[in-house]
């Protein structure tokens, strides 16, 4: 089976324990973006490594960014690589990214 879509890679720390953090967040993503991508992979570290990329391309690291990313916001930052088009509906709305709810 061959993927078209971009691989989203969740790196979690198996020492933290954060498997069913990084396989909720997962199945978020699936959930939202379908199709579109051709694969999420889990990946396990360690060192307290949180880490969520597109292709090559970070979106959320947990050092960097302090913490985990509430999932809205996540949706927003992998949609701004996949499809920078797409409308998240109540994802989108109230944070600032020039989308707003319809009347």
């Amino acid at each position: 089976m061959t993927t078209t879509g971009p691989r989203i890679t969740i790196t979690y720390c198996t020492q933290c324990r954060w498997l069913l953090r990084a396989g909720w967040m997962a199945q978020e993503l699936l959930t939202t973006f379908g199709a579109d991508l051709g694969e999420v992979a889990l990946v396990p570290g360690v060192g307290g490594v949180f880490r969520i990329a597109v292709d090559d391309r970070i979106v959320w690291d947990r050092k960097d960014d302090g913490g985990f990313p509430n999932i809205a916001v996540l949706k927003q930052r992998v949609r701004d690589v996949v499809d920078p088009g797409r409308d998240l509906g109540h994802s989108d709305r109230g944070q600032g990214h020039g989308r707003t709810a319809p009347a």
